[in-house]
């Protein structure tokens, strides 16, 4: 007995020894400039265990005790390998310099990263790099985020002019835009022509369609995570660039004897220098700016703090007629700790702000509003093990809503000024989410977040009979203002209206070989915050408007499932999703509505639902001197509102009509060829489906005036969208030792001139007395532009 208890306690021994586990962790950085390189691949050669870097370059994977080949990627640079022994934890960082000498360093860094990608469960992704975005063409000559993000598939715009994207038939207000994890509430200059996000000071971007991970709350439809440069802490640096109608500088270099560095990268426009020169317009102003402020320090292994910002203003001034100004303001401060090699985390406190400012010379009339938050949000990853990771973490956020102050500009006008109610609100959130390798084939991405919302007091709210504060009146047909019985004063240690729900996130891939993959996901998700508009798109002159007594938050149930796969050594992928969402309580207009100037928003609208589903596909060629892909889309965007509570046949008779954004079909092709070593050229396609609208299908005399009767709400169509763009860049031939490089952008857009519509309006010619459609472009001939960039 005694010998066999010695052979248990050598057995167990040696089964405890072998399932000994170690760590290694440590950050990945650019050996060129010192960034931190987010989603870098860490592997261990021979297995299936690795790990992708985080938004702050970090990395942690955990294995048996043993000697391992550590292999370091990242597509683009030259791989590192290192001989490592497990037997402790232990921290290794390091910098990996970009690969120029052959292209097979860059298949064999793609490899590991795609495999990864193959298994990871996260799907309806996106993510673009500056590099990659510069490539494409672009309308003047100004590399644009927003332009580029909508030649991928699943994602429109409502057409040249317009701010704002759509993502899978949702409005343009249902997604969250961050810059550095500030909210950005209107991502466009010149009325939607460029974007405020300055490529110079961007690292990459991610866009979440679906699947949206359970640490991102507050929009039913899509994130847009935009990250700035931290700064080159190695040595100084200048890029900049001169374009037809704008410029661009941005600084950078270390701080802090190299543990630290700085980003400075400001914009301008200078179209209104040339309108002197047109007699029409010289008296007129439009123009914009913008700033990006970024530093940071590494206080130690363990700590380092960020600093960044972001300012931008657009100026629109008809002389004598309008003054228009609007623009964000945003600031972030971060500690990033380490806490083991298991254990990172993220604190953060942000302010974000949107204000507006109209002047309306004419009238002698000002209306200034804003949204501002401020959010502070904690994250942490813990990574348990090698099948095992956990997220979570803990946000609040404190809104204040202006909606508008008008006041005379004339200090001797006898019109009374007029502040429309401020409103406050605060929504907290609370997460969980894990990524779970279950077996060697099936990975999982699963979480749950719970979002609260309390609308708060400090307002006069108006009580409505039956509580009803829009009733249908039968006898004309038409909805209108409900009965309003008194008003409840709500001080500002009351609360309106609270708001609890729980999101749970659900992520699948099943792994069918080393190049293909299916993948499925649930995605519930809820919005508290309306866009007040009339418009497609965004405006600036659009309000954000909370949930409240009245308003109910918009909830969303997405389901998605895809067949992934990578052909040729990875030099082809394929991606193709399907898609369903519905989204409940999502507001629509009643006819005849007006949103502006108005308290009582609520007896403008009814509640209502909308539906989307579609078919997505992705071919993109990822290495050769000839890069690109083919995006396809098909889909259905539509809404309802029914009577209800408050009676009538409800919007469009209470039947289902297409969105605003609805796009039956959406092709866009983007190519890029790399001549040689002087020149490369791009081109982008792009054919939409045209956008709903409502025409009038008939008229009627009314006391001799002519009066229009109308068709279905958005029953019709504009004609289809399309477009050509080319461009070619040409880099002079420099000697290599130098520091300044340069290059020439010359671009055509709307290459055969095509007159896209933007509206079509019916008038009647007064000559002939007939009704006619007159057409409405933008751009009405192709748009050449040159610009030069440079760097040293």
């Amino acid at each position: 007995m005694k010998n066999k208890i010695i052979w248990i306690c050598l057995l167990m021994s040696t089964f405890l020894v072998a399932q000994e586990k170690f760590s290694v962790s440590g950050t990945i950085k650019d050996q060129k400039n010192g960034e931190t390189l987010f989603g870098a691949t860490v592997y261990l050669k021979g297995t299936t265990n690795g790990a992708i870097t985080n938004e702050y370059g970090f990395f942690s994977l955990t294995a048996k005790k043993g000697t391992y080949t550590l292999v370091v990627s990242f597509l683009g640079y030259e791989n590192i390998t290192k001989e490592i022994t497990l037997d402790v934890d232990q921290t290794i960082n390091f910098e990996i310099k970009e690969a120029s000498t052959s292209l097979e360093t860059v298949v064999i860094e793609a490899e590991e990263s795609e495999r990864l990608n193959i298994r990871k469960p996260q799907m309806s992704v996106s993510k673009l790099n500056a590099a990659t975005i510069k490539q494409m063409p672009v309308v003047l000559g100004e590399v644009d985020i927003i332009k580029s993000i909508q030649l991928l598939p699943g994602v429109t715009s409502g057409g040249e002019g317009t701010a704002g994207f759509n993502v899978r038939g949702g409005a343009a207000d249902q997604n969250l835009v961050l810059l550095d994890e500030a909210i950005i509430y209107n991502t466009s200059h010149f009325f939607g022509f460029f974007s405020v996000f300055n490529a110079d000071a961007i690292k990459d971007i991610k866009l979440y369609k679906g699947d949206i991970p359970a640490k991102f709350g507050g929009r039913v439809s899509s994130v847009l995570d935009v990250r700035q440069k931290d700064g080159n802490s190695k040595n100084f640096e200048v890029n900049g660039g001169v374009g037809l109608i704008s410029s661009r500088l941005a600084l950078e270099g270390p701080m802090f004897n190299k543990k630290g560095s700085f980003l400075v990268a400001g914009r301008t426009s200078y179209a209104h220098l040339f309108m002197p020169l047109i007699e029409e317009i010289k008296d007129d102003k439009i123009s914009f700016y913008d700033l990006n402020l970024k530093t940071n320090y590494e206080i130690n292994e363990n700590n380092r703090i960020y600093l960044s910002g972001y300012f931008g203003r657009d100026v629109f001034d008809l002389s004598q007629f309008i003054q228009n100004r609007y623009g964000n303001t945003s600031a972030n401060l971060r500690w990033n700790h380490i806490f083991s090699e298991k254990l990172f985390s993220n604190l953060s406190l942000i302010y974000s702000k949107y204000n507006y400012e109209l002047v309306l010379d004419f009238i002698k009339l000002d209306w200034v509003s804003d949204i501002q938050n401020f959010n502070i949000k904690y994250d942490l990853r813990y990574y348990t093990s090698d099948k095992l990771k956990l997220d979570f973490g803990v946000s609040g956020i404190s809104y204040n809503f202006n909606p508008g102050e008008i006041k005379p500009s004339d200090p001797t006008s006898t019109i009374n000024a007029r502040q429309l109610d401020k409103k406050r609100a605060f929504e907290g959130g609370v997460y969980v989410s894990a990524e779970h390798e279950l077996t060697d084939k099936l990975s999982a991405q699963y979480g749950l977040r719970l979002s609260t919302f309390n609308r708060l007091g400090g307002q006069i709210l108006s009580d409505y009979a039956n509580d009803l504060p829009v009733v249908y009146n039968s006898e004309i047909g038409i909805y209108e203002e409900g009965e309003e019985i008194g008003t409840t004063d709500y001080g500002r240690s009351e609360s309106i209206k609270t708001f609890a729900n729980l999101e749970p996130r659900l992520g699948l891939s099943y792994q069918l070989n080393d190049d293909s993959s299916v993948k499925a996901s649930f995605t519930r998700t809820v919005q508290y915050l309306h866009l007040l508009s009339n418009t497609s798109s965004v405006t600036p002159l659009d309000v954000w408007a909370p949930s409240g007594k009245y308003i109910q938050p918009q909830k969303s149930n997405q389901y998605a499932a895809g067949y992934y796969r990578n052909f040729k050594d990875k030099t082809y992928s394929l991606e193709v999703e399907a898609y369903y969402k519905n989204v409940d309580n999502r507001i629509d207009y009643i006819d005849g509505s007006d949103l502006i100037g108005t308290n009582n928003i609520e007896t403008e609208i009814l509640n209502g639902e909308a539906r989307a589903y579609g078919l997505e596909i992705l071919f993109r060629k990822s290495k050769g001197k000839f890069t690109g892909w083919f995006a396809y889309t098909l889909s259905k965007s539509e809404q309802r509102a029914l009577g209800g509570n408050v009676g009538g046949p409800g919007i469009n008779n209470g039947d289902w009509y297409n969105t605003p954004f609805d796009r039956t079909h959406d092709i866009s092709v983007t190519g890029n060829y790399e001549l040689n070593e002087k020149w490369k050229f791009g081109v982008n396609f792009i054919y939409q489906t045209g956008r709903p609208v409502t025409y009038p299908d008939g008229q009627y005399q009314y006391e001799g005036l002519s009066i229009a009767s109308f068709d279905a709400r958005n029953a019709n169509r504009l004609p289809a969208y399309h477009r050509l763009d080319f461009s070619a860049t040409f880099t002079p031939t420099k000697n290599k030792n130098r520091r300044w490089q340069s290059e020439w952008v010359f671009g055509v857009y709307n290459a055969y001139a095509r007159r896209n519509a933007a509206s079509v309006s019916f008038v009647q010619d007064f000559d002939t007395g007939e009704n006619e459609a007159r057409r409405i472009s933008v751009f009405g001939s192709f748009i050449p532009s040159i610009t030069y960039n440079f760097k040293f």
